[in-house]
């Protein structure tokens, strides 16, 4: 039995979909709301809730293969139910700040998260992806109404990653030999910017996307609001303000592990326009 976390989220989803379509076996997807989940038929809906770790034991009961999402709740107590559940093998998705920022503090809480499942006793698979294109869905309600998106360092390129390679990749590591004990590093085929991530975005929906850069001051103070501050300088520093070669670098290790092509940005953009609409 696979239990996949985050089931309802970008890369949960598209996993699902991929270990279903590869007839996986059985499957199972971590829901707050079975009801409304939407799997594939056949994947098994069950509820808990990060937030309560002793929620997830009905969830993990028969479980042999997990895919964890770090930092959705008390890691420490999540890795301790899964292994008293009599998990073997975790796919953990981190984050390649984890390389290339460790001195910050939410790459220092994912590699706290990694180190808790690397003592476990569990086999593990660590995969660590950069920016995520499904970021852009912060800019959906502007695009929609017309408006302009504001975005700081708008022409710094990152190799920002499709969800769905990130799935493809776990699920490879789920199924197939050779992956465990391994940590990942994974990016999309080539660098965007934001300015080229509003252009695609534009292409897909035929119309103008009107784009603008921001100061950093400007962009802290609107995710201070929301993420703290912090958390905001963090996010400011690997998108822009403190990059560095290790973060830019576009990495093959998608197609070496899956054998397909990672997706480019303009591909997201096109699978996700109706978002935008």
């Amino acid at each position: 039995m696979i239990l996949v976390t985050g089931a309802t989220g970008n890369i949960g989803s598209a996993l699902l979909k991929e270990l279903h379509a590869h007839g996986a076996g059985p499957l199972r997807g971590l829901t707050r709301d079975a009801a409304r989940a939407g799997f594939p038929e056949g994947v098994e809906a069950v509820e808990g809730d990060f937030a309560d770790p002793a929620s997830l034991k009905p969830a993990l009961e028969g479980v042999r293969s997990l895919f964890l999402v770090s930092r959705l709740g008390p890691d420490a107590e999540v890795v301790e139910a899964a292994r008293l559940a009599g998990v073997e093998h975790v796919v953990l998705v981190s984050s390649i700040t984890a390389q290339t920022h460790p001195h910050l503090g939410p790459a220092q809480e994912n590699l706290e998260v990694e180190q808790l499942l690397k003592d476990s006793g569990m086999a593990w698979t660590i995969l660590r992806p950069t920016q995520f294109a499904s970021n852009t869905l912060m800019w959906a309600a502007a695009v929609r109404g017309h408006e302009t998106v504001h975005a700081p360092y708008p022409d710094t390129a990152l190799p920002t990653i499709h969800p769905a390679d990130i799935a493809s990749v776990a699920r490879v590591a789920l199924t197939e030999p050779g992956h465990r004990g391994r940590t990942y590093a994974l990016t999309g085929p080539e660098p965007v910017s934001a300015r080229h991530q509003a252009e695609a975005i534009a292409a897909a929906l035929g119309r103008e996307v009107p784009f603008a850069g921001i100061s950093r001051r400007e962009a802290h103070a609107q995710m201070a609001a929301v993420f703290g501050a912090e958390a905001a300088d963090a996010v400011l520093d690997v998108t822009g303000g403190d990059v560095n070669d290790e973060l830019l670098a576009v990495r093959d290790t998608v197609p070496q592990v899956t054998g397909a092509p990672a997706r480019p940005f303009r591909q997201w953009a096109a699978e996700n326009a109706t978002a935008f609409r």
